[in-house]
């Protein structure tokens, strides 16, 4: 079975640019990793409504509901590790230093028998759309290509 996702790509122009809102995925095996930034996003089951899911999971990681905007469908993509993310793209804009994540759990330090709790989402943070590329996950630079094109025709 393969796992699903799906997520909100916001974007907004400033001066000459476009930025996008990206999020640094949290806890400890995140931290001190590059390409540790992704757009907001989550599982969701087979019988979901994609669209519906990236808009909820949007809402869950960054603890505000989406602005409201047009979308613009990015489509598909695989990760690496297999995943199928399909994003959409909203023009909108969002204050990146009021996020609050949902929060998940796991074993740390490993072996170690203790649960710790840790934000999906450290941080957010507008970056440039070129910058970007060299942030976000190796799979979802795809995502911010099919961006820039829709942006320029």
């Amino acid at each position: 079975m393969v796992a699903r996702s799906a997520g909100l790509l916001l974007f907004r122009r400033a001066d000459d640019a476009v930025e996008v809102l990206l999020g640094h995925m949290g806890g400890p095996l995140w931290s001190r990793r590059e390409r540790a930034w992704t757009i907001p996003k989550g599982e969701h089951a087979d019988d979901e409504d994609p669209h519906d899911a990236a808009l909820r999971e949007f809402a869950e990681e960054l603890g505000t509901a989406a602005p409201p905007g047009d979308d613009v469908d990015l489509g598909e993509i695989r990760q690496r590790a297999g995943k199928v993310v399909h994003a959409w793209a909203r023009e909108a804009d969002l204050d990146a230093s009021t996020i609050t994540s949902n929060t998940f759990e796991m074993e740390w330090p490993p072996r170690s028998g203790r649960r710790q709790s840790f934000p999906e989402l450290d941080r957010a943070a507008w970056v440039p759309l070129a910058k970007a590329r060299g942030l976000v996950v190796a799979g979802q630079v795809e995502l911010l290509d099919r961006l820039a094109e829709r942006l320029s025709g």
